[in-house]
């Protein structure tokens, strides 16, 4: 299977796994999307200048799948958010921006898939939920390598 059509979501700790030289490769910066939440948790990164060029801004449309996800979690269910430990603020975000770009995508005759890339165990049961592809950080770390193995882009 090539990934030629599908859009990444990562996660703040894919962004910390990939290292520097993965995130500069081709194949990131074509497929990769960032959640704005998620680049402010990333503001100590050397290459934030170009992270931020992979923006998945926080619109009204994000703002609504977030209201969707979070209906679904129940409240005492500090797994995905743990606001008081200062802990997932970003989590919700990655789901969210994941099902808002399939959702605009759907008006395309071949639309791309939209994948979360997550290491966080909360979020991959949170993104399977909503019917969205979960890859690993080792997972997409291999396709990133292929890649630029191969230099092109799948």
């Amino acid at each position: 299977m090539t990934d030629f059509g599908t859009v990444y979501v990562v996660d703040t700790n894919t962004l910390s796994q990939l290292g520097r030289r993965r995130r500069a490769g081709t194949f990131f910066l074509e497929k990769a999307r960032i959640p704005s939440e998620v680049l402010h948790e990333a503001d100590q990164f050397h290459d934030l200048q170009a992270l931020q060029g992979l923006e998945h801004p926080t619109t009204p449309s994000v703002l609504q799948w977030l209201t969707r996800v979070m209906a679904t979690v129940p409240m005492d269910d500090t797994r995905l958010v743990d606001l008081y430990a200062n802990r997932g603020g970003a989590d919700p975000l990655v789901v969210a921006c994941a099902l808002d770009g399939r959702d605009r995508e759907r008006q395309y005759l071949n639309p791309q898939e939209w994948a979360v890339v997550t290491a966080d165990n909360a979020v991959r049961a949170k993104a399977e939920e909503f019917g969205l592809r979960v890859l690993s950080n080792t997972e997409f770390a291999a396709l990133i390598d292929t890649a630029e193995d191969s230099g092109t882009p799948e």
